[in-house]
């Protein structure tokens, strides 16, 4: 009895000691370093954050220069992915890091025509992705994307 005591305490010890403080695996945390593009100075978000070697892309949306949507859903797509791309370049990262997207919708109608833009711009092996229809977008936007990319060591 006392044996299996003993080997019960050790094994919670070492689970304790591999856990830590706060029940997350030792080497896990991570240090966070914030990605922020000038067009976004003064919103309460990031525009990426990097933890270890992946970078977590919020949600952009495509405007011209002078902040403007433009007309018609493949632009709007086109100028949506250029966005993730400023983000991923200021980050370090490139477009094949890129290891999933979500792709926010206001009308699926739009589906195909941001499969069209979409299709051409990511390279292969294409990203996992999820495409939904949402209600409405931030600023009257049809289309949102957001990513998640992982560079290789």
């Amino acid at each position: 009895m006392k044996i299996r005591i003993k080997v019960f305490t050790l094994s919670i010890a070492l689970v304790i000691g591999t856990l830590g403080y706060r029940g997350m695996p030792l080497g896990f945390a991570q240090d966070r370093k914030a990605v922020n593009l000038s067009e976004a100075k003064g919103l309460p978000f990031s525009d990426g954050i990097i933890a270890g070697n992946t970078l977590y892309i919020a949600g952009q949306q495509g405007r011209d220069g002078s902040g403007t949507l433009p007309s018609g859903i493949g632009s709007e797509t086109q100028l949506t992915l250029e966005a993730i791309a400023k983000v991923v370049k200021a980050a370090g990262f490139e477009l094949k890091d890129i290891v999933a997207v979500n792709v926010y919708l206001t009308d699926i109608n739009d589906f195909a025509e941001m499969n069209k833009v979409y299709r051409v711009f990511l390279p292969d092996p294409k990203p996992t992705r999820t495409t939904v229809q949402v209600s409405g977008l931030v600023a009257k936007a049809h289309i949102e994307i957001s990513a998640i990319a992982v560079k290789q060591r």
